[in-house]
């Protein structure tokens, strides 16, 4: 099928409009990827401040929140939109934000320029993640309660490590590009349930499971870091808040991403306005759903070389310039709910 429609920002934007909308800061990526980090060590030790257990479940549903931040600032990366110099991008989105919550920039990048490419067609390779809707309220609470349990958590993780292993055994071989596959399209073997949206599905090759290895890899010594600094600052609990946060939430605040940006939206190579959702956010959402404006997602398909801290200006200028009744718009993330569970 053809490629989805391209808007030419010219018809919207004057010149001088669009450059400055496009124009790659020097110091808001890697601020946002400080906040991420900062956001999480806050919460903690808000938690810990107050030093009973009812503290912690209102802090692993931020922490969780944080957490897609994080992958939502990859996601940035992937598009070369942290930073304007190429490598240290890329840091920033495999080091300092990917490998914290599992996943990989490079092997990410491939396979979310072709969602972009295709958005709702047969060939989009995150169609799986909007294709099921609208489903039954019963289907929906199901998948919530296995989120929020930890089984998707255990499956995702338990499937990723088989397919590491196979990789490590390959490199141990001197199997193909065992310096790490970066150009290799693989990525973990659970995208189809929607943790991922942060990885390509794994193509099945040694390659593809020697690039598991690597992403894994980078995972376990983020966590060692991480449990090394709890150890050394409190004890277990903070890295226990944010392990279990990784296990629960963070995979329920996905789901919610997952289905909002694309669920029930249109589909064919026609009208890109229409083909993702923008939801208005709320001040809870934003911290729990919708980190670093996510929630804009209309505006990055259609102009996805604009840096997230301008998305808000983007929808506001199409607005203003009558491009609303052309996009799928949500008040809030439980109207979204309700627009994708059958009665």
């Amino acid at each position: 099928m053809p490629s989805v429609a391209a808007v030419d920002p010219r018809t919207i934007f004057a010149a001088d409009e669009w450059r400055a909308l496009t124009r790659v800061s020097r110091w808001r990526g890697g601020w946002l990827v400080l906040h991420g980090w900062g956001s999480v060590a806050l919460i903690i030790a808000a938690a810990l401040w107050v030093d009973h257990w009812i503290a912690w479940l209102p802090a692993i549903a931020l922490i969780g929140g944080r957490q897609l931040g994080l992958a939502i600032l990859m996601h940035e990366g992937a598009h070369g939109l942290l930073h304007p110099n190429r490598s240290f991008n890329n840091w920033l989105g495999e080091w300092a934000t990917g490998a914290a919550v599992g996943s990989d920039l490079q092997s990410y990048r491939t396979y979310h320029l072709t969602h972009h490419r295709f958005t709702q067609q047969p060939e989009d390779p995150d169609l799986g993640l909007s294709k099921p809707f609208p489903t039954s309220r019963a289907s929906l609470m199901r998948k919530v309660l296995r989120d929020l349990t930890g089984q998707t958590f255990l499956k995702q993780r338990s499937a990723q490590c088989v397919l590491a292993w196979r990789g490590v055994g390959a490199m141990l071989r001197g199997g193909a590009m065992a310096s790490g596959g970066k150009d290799s399209a693989a990525g973990t073997p659970f995208n189809r349930q929607g943790a991922a949206g942060l990885n390509a599905p794994p193509d099945g090759s040694e390659a593809g499971a020697i690039a598991v290895a690597h992403t894994v890899g980078r995972f376990l010594l983020v966590q060692t870091i991480l449990l090394a600094l709890s150890l050394t600052l409190y004890g277990w609990t903070p890295f226990l808040l944010w392990l279990v946060a990784l296990a629960t939430t963070f995979q329920f605040a996905l789901r919610i991403r997952n289905i909002a940006e694309h669920a029930c939206t249109a589909t064919g190579p026609g009208d890109p306005f229409s083909h993702a959702r923008t939801t208005h956010a709320s001040l809870t959402e934003r911290a729990l759903l919708a980190p670093y404006w996510v929630n804009y997602h209309a505006e990055h398909h259609l102009f996805m070389g604009v840096p997230c801290y301008r998305l808000s200006r983007v929808h506001d200028l199409l607005v203003q310039r009558g491009h609303a009744d052309r996009m799928t718009l949500a008040d809030g993330y439980a109207e979204v709910m309700r627009q994708v569970v059958r009665a």
